[in-house]
């Protein structure tokens, strides 16, 4: 048996690529999204009630992936992209059905879309359900959570070159968050687990909205080399 399943919406976020992005969003993600309704769905009767929630469980589909393999076996970052275990045993986006799920803060109802919080997907996800998150039975006290026990912490110390600091300030006036966001992504160094707590030569980069964020990292801290603005294509 097969289904077919369309999109009810898709998420716009200031994330553009897939590195960089905070991983299980609620809780570690800052970063704020709005979910665009379909045509054909009547928000203002599918979401009547919604207001009454604070979070909501988000399904939606890693998009970008779509048309790749998928494995039984992977390799989850947490476990330094070395040790293998089973695909349902992970969040992999390499999946039978490329499905995603995420908790979101609910921050405002609009006429034909959702403000929320704490996003973790890529800008044009396809966002294909939205369920209430239930706090009796959603947050289960004492659920163990294998290699993946404890929130990753923000290990790093972010500072700017004055080159990256005035052009940050020009940044601030088209982003209010792109500060906050880019210290937030950076801080929790996005860099593969086996690298982590390494100095490292490499400059790496991140893109939030159309900002390529440059930077560098030493043992403890991370240098916000530049700043560049990507011209649309």
């Amino acid at each position: 048996m097969s289904a077919e399943i369309k999109p009810v919406g898709h998420i716009f976020t200031p994330f553009t690529q897939k590195f960089g992005i905070p991983r299980q969003g609620a809780g570690l993600s800052i970063a704020r999204g709005e979910l665009v309704f379909e045509p054909e769905i009547n928000a203002e009767e599918a979401c009547a009630g919604i207001v009454e929630f604070s979070h909501l469980w988000l399904i939606f589909q890693f998009h970008q992936h779509a048309d790749k393999p998928w494995s039984n076996k992977v390799r989850p970052p947490r476990l330094g992209g070395n040790n293998k275990i089973g695909v349902f045993a992970s969040r992999s986006s390499f999946r039978p059905n490329g499905l995603g799920m995420s908790v979101v803060k609910l921050i405002d109802v609009g006429v034909r879309s959702l403000k929320v919080e704490g996003v973790d997907m890529i800008s044009g996800t396809p966002i294909f359900d939205i369920k209430p998150y239930i706090a009796y039975a959603d947050a289960i006290d004492n659920a163990k959570s294998a290699y993946a026990q404890d929130a990753p912490e923000n290990t790093l110390a972010v500072k700017y070159t004055e080159q990256a600091r005035l052009k940050l300030n020009a940044l601030s006036q088209k982003y209010s968050d792109i500060v906050a966001l880019i210290d937030a992504v950076v801080a929790s160094d996005p860099r593969p687990a086996y690298k982590q707590k390494k100095a490292d030569e490499k400059q790496y980069h991140v893109r939030i909205y159309d900002v390529d964020v440059l930077f560098t990292i030493s043992a403890t801290q991370a240098s916000i080399n530049d700043l560049i603005v990507v011209k649309p294509s």
